[in-house]
């Protein structure tokens, strides 16, 4: 085909700004200003409004009951296993963004950093987190690249991906700072047609404080200062920008502990090694993967259905219980569902605790082990309170760790009551909802649905 068959399409970057809602515009200049002489809209979301959902629908236009990402991890029926945060591209279904405009123009070129599901995906540049696992147990901070060379250039340049401020105790702007720095370098030498570029900061501070808190307004204030030269960059660049959130985060203040619920209902199952209670997902005849806002419970047998029901039906903080029915109404009829959804009220989360007695928790509960514990654990951002000797421990665990030396970095608190802010929920109001914000006039004047941003990322690039 001829060059005026394939015109040249307009470049994009496309900011991923977790948790941004109208709110916390209100205190990010830079990002205020964009949608101020662009456009801007609300976004309607996806049940469950969490990461890997959210990013899958907008990358594909399709329901989690299409692509199969019903959360940010599910039980692996075939593994009898919970895994969360898996990273292959594989687990993903359907015809990807990358996919609809290389057949509109043959030769376009992808660079994502850090979205998720990155690895294995067929993208011309990848940068995400992926720790080095050591054979004698140590983790190390550390990322994935694509093309391999690129690894060693920006860790030259950059420093090592800083792991331990992307998620824990430590997670602050120093992670998000690393990504705004390896997208502005791809960006400057690569120069690929569309940027996807992940900015977690927001997460942090508005679980740990709330939406409302100084703290939080601080957060972004801070966030959007540091995208400002990546803003400068694409401007200079002749690139479009789209600046869009997955969901936004809500003031919560109580815990829905689900699993105990079950399993004091004789329905949920552990076995016990060294004196540490693990939860049998095999031999259970119902369980629940915590997920935010979210649970999606497991039911191994159809007559054990009701009984679960009943184990739930009173519990406080779960507003909803959605069966087949339900979860087809919200595009959640996927195989890797459970049996049923469960969402929380308002203002409450679940937890994903299912032992009765903290001295029978397991020792990674108390660790940042996001792909050990079978559900999502936000009380990871904090160090334990109640232990007086926490930055000690928190201290000698790092030292052994610069030393080569296999190291345990129990801090984190059995307590979870911390916890301000929680998502997953549909919102209530479009002001603690997830928005769209384009540096184009126009381009988005009423409300956008998750599903059309792959439709609408093809426009502006003028390929649909």
């Amino acid at each position: 085909m001829t060059d005026a068959e394939h015109p040249t399409p307009t470049p994009l970057l496309v900011l991923d700004v977790v948790g941004l809602t109208p709110q916390l515009l209100k205190h990010m200049p830079n990002l205020r200003a964009l949608a101020g002489t662009g456009s801007q809209a609300p976004l309607s979301t996806v049940l469950p409004a969490v990461t890997c959902a959210a990013q899958s629908t907008f990358l594909t236009g399709t329901m989690p009951g299409e692509h199969g990402i019903v959360g940010n991890g599910w039980y692996f029926r075939e593994l009898g296993d919970v895994l969360l945060w898996r990273q292959h591209n594989g687990l993903v279904g359907g015809d990807k963004l990358w996919d609809a405009a290389r057949r509109a123009h043959p030769g376009y070129t992808v660079a994502n950093i850090c979205w998720w599901y990155a690895m294995g995906a067929d993208t011309d540049f990848i940068v995400t987190p992926r720790p080095v696992y050591y054979a004698d147990g140590r983790k190390e901070p550390d990322c994935y690249t694509r093309p391999p060379e690129l690894h060693d250039e920006l860790t030259g340049e950059l420093g090592t991906f800083p792991l331990f401020h992307f998620w824990g105790p430590g997670a602050d702007l120093v992670s998000s700072q690393w990504i705004i720095d390896a997208t502005r370098h791809i960006m400057a030498t690569r120069h690929p047609d569309l940027t996807l570029c992940y900015l977690p900061h927001l997460d942090y501070d508005l679980q740990r404080y709330g939406p409302d808190d100084p703290r939080s307004h601080q957060a972004a204030t801070d966030l959007d200062a540091a995208v400002a030269p990546l803003l400068a960059d694409a401007q200079r660049e002749g690139r479009t920008v789209v600046a869009l959130s997955e969901y936004g985060i809500t003031r919560v203040s109580r815990t829905v502990d689900i699993n105990r619920a079950l399993r004091r209902a004789g329905l949920l199952e552990v076995h016990t090694q060294d004196g540490m209670e693990y939860l049998d997902a095999m031999a259970s005849r119902a369980f629940a993967v915590a997920d935010h806002q979210i649970a999606h419970i497991y039911v191994r047998r159809p007559e054990d259905l009701e009984a679960t029901r009943q184990a739930l039906a009173d519990l406080p903080g779960v507003e909803q219980l959605l069966d087949d029915e339900g979860k087809k109404a919200h595009g959640l009829d996927h195989p890797r569902a459970g049996e049923l959804v469960a969402i929380a009220e308002p203002d409450a989360w679940f937890t994903y605790y299912y032992w009765l007695d903290d001295s029978r928790a397991p020792d990674f509960a108390q660790l940042v082990e996001i792909h050990r514990k079978p559900g999502y654990d936000p009380v990871e951002l904090f160090m334990d309170p109640q232990d007086p000797y926490v930055k000690v421990k928190a201290a000698t665990a790092i030292a052994r760790k610069k030393l080569g030396m296999r190291y345990r970095l129990a801090v984190v608190p059995l307590d979870p009551s911390p916890i301000r802010g929680s998502h997953g929920r549909l919102p209530a109001h479009d002001d603690e909802g997830p928005l769209i914000i384009c540096s184009t006039p126009q381009a988005v004047t009423g409300r956008v649905a998750a599903t059309e941003v792959k439709s609408l990322l093809l426009h502006l690039a003028g390929l649909h």
